[in-house]
């Protein structure tokens, strides 16, 4: 396994050239833009030129380009606000397709809601715009958000950003794509079974699953919640190419005026108890480059003074099973009738049609979703047995530290590779059901020229926690390396 470190510097230079803002953090492009060295307009335009050159990654669902310039442009012309009222001002962001964005397709994927369109932002949206950002377009997912692989009879298919014939992840995936591919700084997904962090490990980027309740999740599809409720399983949050973003977007999705999330700064991480599974969720061994990048995260904590142990957590290899009963339950509902609230009207069956207007992936999802319906009275009792041992033994086990394990068995797969096999994501979904916090960090590439990264996971309200990790694991690997094509365009474009 190789870490190649990041091309990019710490300070802008006066003025800015694009090779900087081809690698620099949404912050710092805000401060770039606020005192001057930069414009909104340079910044946005770059990032619209690199979406555009990478189209065929298929990353973007439907873009507002001209809008996003236009906005750019306004914003340039306009006062240049203070870090509190405006922190992103004139900083360009994507969207999950599924999370409304007013004039923007709304339909996750499903070709019966093709040309339906949002006539309002998500909450979280709204966050993001009244800090200043713009929207340059939403990005595509999987079918109905369920999958690992971003494809769909819509938009086709995304592939990953460091290899076209591998895929991105899921549901999540064109943002994984986009951010990973340098096409954008940041951007927002929507996590209930490792949404944010399979295609963040995937395209070798940072994304944060919330603590339950910090960022609103109901007006996205599908939704698990209604308006009032908060579901243990949903969240939406940020994904970025820099671990120093993640803590003053999480501060805007989640509306925090500083009494709900902690600081990163506060955390010692001398002495944190740092929890490594040596028997993970996975069926199968995980391949060495994952495992090795595991194991260096762990060593690097152990050298910073961190109190690292290595345990079994048998308990782990159960979590498929009855995640996908917590989810039906967190639901109350299946993957049929999700496709039929938002799909045709009369389309309760897996009819011919029905099979035919969808991709396999979800085709294959709502055969999958009734085999927990034939399970006796007795077994579904076990499974929430095993789901008590679970969380038990995970929380006693972190206690105020955190676990690294990796959301995936190996890094991406060929297109296809993740069909029908549900157990793959087991090591993302668990943490799901447990409602913890997690952040996902990349830790460099495989021998193959593939991410590699490992989830950092804690108690729900110690985000804080696992981002201060993720800080610290960004310094000693290195953190997300943009694709040569992006920095050789970018080198391009100023001489």
């Amino acid at each position: 396994m190789t870490h190649p470190r990041s091309r990019r510097s710490r300070r802008a230079a006066t003025p800015v050239d694009d090779a900087w803002i081809a690698t620099a953090s949404a912050f710092e492009l805000a401060d770039a833009i606020r005192t001057g060295t930069t414009t909104s307009r340079q910044v946005v335009e770059f990032h619209i030129g690199v979406l555009r050159r990478r189209e065929a990654f298929g990353a973007i669902a439907r873009d507002r380009f001209d809008e996003a310039l236009a906005e750019a442009d306004a914003s340039d012309a306009g006062s240049p606000g203070t870090d509190t009222d405006r922190p992103l001002q004139g900083v360009p962001c994507t969207i999950k397709e599924s999370i409304p964005v007013t004039g923007m397709p709304h339909t996750a994927g499903l070709s019966s809601r093709a040309g339906i369109i949002a006539d309002v932002d998500a909450i979280a949206v709204q966050r993001l715009r009244r800090a200043g950002a713009i929207v340059v377009g939403v990005t595509n997912t999987a079918e109905l958000c369920l999958g690992i692989e971003s494809t769909n009879s819509v938009y086709g298919r995304t592939s990953n950003p460091y290899d076209r014939r591998r895929v991105s992840g899921g549901s999540s995936g064109g943002e994984g794509s986009a951010i990973g591919g340098g096409g954008i700084p940041f951007g927002v997904g929507g996590d209930t079974g490792g949404s944010i962090r399979i295609p963040s490990f995937y395209c070798g980027v940072f994304g944060h699953k919330p603590s339950p309740g910090l960022v609103p999740a109901n007006e996205s599809i599908p939704s698990l919640s209604g308006e009032e409720e908060v579901d243990l399983l949903e969240t939406l949050g940020p994904m970025a190419r820099r671990a120093s973003d993640l803590m003053p977007l999480l501060r805007i999705l989640a509306d925090d005026d500083g009494t709900r999330i902690g600081t990163p700064e506060s955390v010692d991480l001398e002495g944190l108890r740092v929890i490594v599974p040596t028997k993970s969720s996975y069926l199968r061994p995980m391949d060495r480059s994952v495992r090795d990048a595991r194991d260096a995260a762990g060593a690097a904590l152990a050298e910073r003074g961190a109190d690292v142990v290595w345990q079994p957590m048998p308990a782990m290899r159960r979590v498929i099973a009855s995640y996908l009963m917590e989810l039906r339950k967190h639901a109350g509902t299946s993957v049929m009738s999700l496709f039929d609230s938002f799909g045709e009207p009369g389309s309760r069956h897996l009819t011919p049609a029905v099979l035919r207007a969808n991709s396999l992936q979800l085709q294959l999802a709502m055969i999958g979703d009734r085999l927990p319906e034939l399970l006796p009275g007795p077994a579904r009792t076990l499974l929430d047995k095993f789901a008590a041992d679970l969380a038990e033994e995970v929380d006693g086990a972190i206690g105020d530290g955190v676990m690294l394990h990796p959301p995936l068995p190996q890094p991406a797969p060929l297109h296809h590779g993740t069909l029908a096999r549900p157990w793959l994501f087991g090591g993302a979904a668990i943490f799901n059901m447990l409602g913890l916090a997690v952040t996902e960090v990349p830790l460099g590439f495989s021998r193959r020229g593939l991410p590699v990264g490992v989830q950092v996971a804690a108690r729900p309200g110690n985000d804080h926690v696992t981002i201060a990790v993720a800080l610290e694991l960004e310094k000693q690997f290195g953190g997300w390396v943009a694709p040569q094509d992006v920095i050789a365009g970018s080198v391009a474009a100023t001489t």
